[in-house]
């Protein structure tokens, strides 16, 4: 076995497992004493008791109006908030000072331990600390008595807890539940004093706005009194009651006088045309009429009785033809008569009319008036109304308040629900918790110190099989082959300090030896290989250059997939003349990229398209001539500096170029540069290495291999600088 001085080591958990097992008489041991330590101290502790009280918070005042609470008259006292604030005041200065003195605990020593003491404090004497007894005592009392109360609001709920702890079992239940009924009383006691302020301020300003209100209403009778706005009703006054009776008289006494006219125009008609006066409804109506018609048809019937036996010229027949004619004339002129009845009364009507419209008119005048004075006087009422609401306000609750004076009627917005009891046993200290904790703890620390004695002491540790390579009797160890003037074909592999070479005539054990060292040295420049020094080293920007053309090309298009892959944001900037980079990753062969960019034909994120197989970007050739684009190649260190501000990684894949070509791309000489160049034996990549160094760019990366296979982090940490070696082994 070959190890040097800086190999890994690994951590042997059956050596770790066998010093345990070694020292456990002395873990066990100390885990006993501990527990035994821990058991006798607890038990010597001085026992403290811990009691509890609860007040609910809640609206106490009673109804007096005999009427259901309103929805949400609780709001204002079961507000959070507010729950908050009580429990803020059963710990204030001037309750905790009254349970104090009542319950005389200046007298008890374990409230003031300082006054009760025969020993000077050190400190005290020292200077160190502050004498004690140079306060008050109640001061040095209430330190105590805060430290041990504890008062919260019960999660979602209205209840407070009180909780308070004392050697003396009796005293912590006794504090919590005076406490409770200390702060019943004082909130009682300000709500009394609340209801007696408002009573004794309500008295004067009732008296004086009772006053106001008679002014108020004096001044409106005697406005009303004076302008003759006498109220009818509720919402009307004489004036309007007026205005109303006489509009609604005139509109009776238009529709009669039209029903007058109508009727009189139609017996005219009647009487002009000829018409029988059986066809109209007042002549028909008439008396005189009606027995008129009757004498009429006795006399008809009798000359139709004896027309039938009586020659034609008999006087008989001639006398009631004589009789029939004068009814008929009485009956025409008992129309006439009704006929200067009915205009006789739509005279009337009209006579009326005029008359109620000279008295509307004067009302309307009238009512003008006393409308402009309903301003006024609406404005005395309003006033008046105003006065005598905030009056009938004011003695409401003057009631309200002279009710409440009485300590009875007043009680507090809360009530106990759980009165503190005498505890039974304490709750500090628990003896067998206390020694069970220090036990495991005692247990758990003694094993951790064991184990990093092992540790530290180098037992638990032996080297890391990575980094030992077993080889059989015929192989060799030598050094690694020192820098010569010209480089060589020498890989120096990163899997230990030294190189195993095997001799020519190799056994079979030799020929698995140089295999290794053929594949360490091919993992050291894999594409994962410079990923990871990319990577580790932060580089923004890196030159690929492909000696080898398109195969170097489509390696740097892995190397952007696999910095893609491990997270990074990567870009390829295609500046190839075949254009490999596009085909392998652009969605097409005619997107605008860096020569459009170049001679401005195209913006710049229109030149950026997303890789087809991953998360890596690229930057076609694009679709202009590349005469014309090198002409402005002085744009390509402002684009590639814009690329960089964007993304972790700028990869430029350059093809084939030549040292005078690569010299534009690149500020200085120490910029990143990939020599992709894969299936390159030794000779060419340390006489293409030796070309680049030789003008003056010293930071290459070598991508020689193609295995994808994930490095050991000693590769990943070599892997870069592999480069390097090989291009400085001369």
């Amino acid at each position: 076995m070959s190890a040097n001085s800086n190999q890994d080591v690994d951590i042997d958990l059956g050596q770790l497992f066998s010093a345990v097992w070694e020292r456990k008489k002395t873990i066990l041991t100390a885990t006993a004493l501990a527990g035994v330590l821990a058991f006798v101290g607890s038990s010597l502790m001085t026992p403290a008791y811990k009691a509890e009280s609860r007040l609910l918070i809640e609206n106490r005042a009673p109804s007096l109006s005999g009427l259901p609470d309103p929805a949400g008259a609780n709001d204002p006292v079961l507000d959070a908030l507010n729950i908050q604030s009580q429990a803020q005041l059963l710990q204030s200065t001037d309750l905790i000072k009254q349970v104090a003195r009542e319950m005389k605990l200046t007298e008890r020593k374990e409230f003031d331990p300082d006054a009760h003491s025969s020993m000077p404090n050190p400190l005290v004497m020292l200077g160190l600390k502050q004498n004690p007894l140079d306060l008050p005592s109640e001061d040095r009392v209430m330190k105590a008595f805060r430290e041990k109360l504890q008062v919260y609001p019960v999660e979602g709920s209205r209840v407070i807890a009180i909780e308070f702890s004392s050697e003396d079992a009796k005293l912590a239940a006794a504090v919590p539940n005076r406490m409770a009924e200390v702060y019943l009383s004082m909130q009682s006691g300000a709500k009394l004093d609340s209801h007696a302020e408002a009573a004794k301020w309500l008295e004067p300003e009732i008296a004086a706005l009772t006053k106001r209100v008679n002014e108020a209403e004096k001044k409106v009778a005697d406005y009303r009194s004076s302008s003759g706005l006498f109220r009818t009703s509720d919402t009307s006054n004489l004036s309007n009651q007026q205005l109303n009776d006489i509009s609604a008289e005139l509109a009776r006494v238009r529709g009669e006088r039209a029903n007058a006219e109508a009727r009189a125009e139609n017996v005219r008609a009647a009487l002009q045309a000829g018409r029988p006066s059986d066809s109209l409804s007042d002549v028909v109506g008439s008396a005189m009429i009606q027995r008129l018609k009757e004498t009429e048809a006795s006399l008809q019937g009798q000359l139709s009785d004896l027309s039938t036996s009586l020659m034609e010229g008999h006087p008989r027949l001639k006398g009631l033809r004589a009789q029939l004619s004068g009814i008929r004339q009485q009956i025409e002129n008992e129309t006439r008569k009704i006929l200067a009845s009915i205009e006789s009364e739509a005279n009337v009507g009209r006579l009326r009319e005029t008359q109620l419209m000279q008295q509307l008119n004067g009302l309307k005048a009238d009512s003008a008036r006393a409308g402009e004075e309903e301003v006024g006087l609406r404005a005395l009422e309003r006033e008046a109304t105003a006065q005598r609401q905030l009056l009938e306000t004011y003695l409401a609750r003057y009631r309200e308040a002279t009710s409440r004076i009485d300590r009875s009627s007043t009680p507090a917005d809360a009530r106990v629900i759980s009165t503190a009891g005498e505890p039974a046993e304490p709750y500090f200290p628990k003896i067998i918790p206390i020694t069970i904790v220090v036990a495991l703890a005692t247990l758990v620390v003694s094993t951790i110190v064991v184990l990093l004695i092992a540790l530290f002491g180098g037992r638990a540790l032996r080297p890391s099989e990575a980094e030992v390579v077993e080889v059989a009797p015929r192989a060799r160890v030598i050094e690694p082959p020192k820098p010569v003037a010209k480089p060589e074909a020498v890989v120096v592999a990163p899997v230990a300090e030294t190189a195993v070479v095997a001799e020519p005539a190799a056994t079979p054990v030799e020929a698995v030896v140089a295999s290794e060292v053929v594949k360490a040295q091919d993992d050291a420049f894999s594409i994962e290989a410079v990923r990871d020094y990319i990577i580790g080293k932060k580089v923004q920007v890196a030159v690929a250059v492909s000696p080898g053309g398109d195969e170097g090309s489509t390696a740097t298009v892995m190397l952007a997939r696999e910095l893609a892959e491990a997270g990074r944001t990567v870009v390829l900037v295609d500046m190839t003349g075949s254009s490999c980079p596009t085909r392998l990753m652009a969605s097409g062969k005619t997107l605008a990229g860096i020569t459009d960019l170049l001679t401005g034909s195209a913006a710049f994120a229109d030149t950026i398209h997303p890789d087809r197989l991953s998360d890596a970007h690229v930057v076609p050739r694009g679709t202009a001539d590349g005469a014309t684009a090198m002409r402005g190649a002085d744009r390509l260190g402002m684009i590639i500096d814009g690329l960089a501000s964007a993304y972790d990684v700028v990869l430029v894949e350059c093809g084939p170029a030549g040292i005078a070509n690569l010299a534009r791309l690149t500020r200085g000489k120490d910029a990143d540069i990939v020599i992709s160049a894969p299936g390159f034996d030794e000779k060419r990549l340390s006489d293409t290495a030796e070309v680049f160094e030789t003008a003056g760019y010293s930071n290459l990366m070598i991508m020689a291999g193609t295995s994808l296979t994930p490095p050991t982090d000693r590769d990943s940490e070599h892997g870069g600088r592999s480069s390097g070696r090989s291009s400085r082994a001369a």
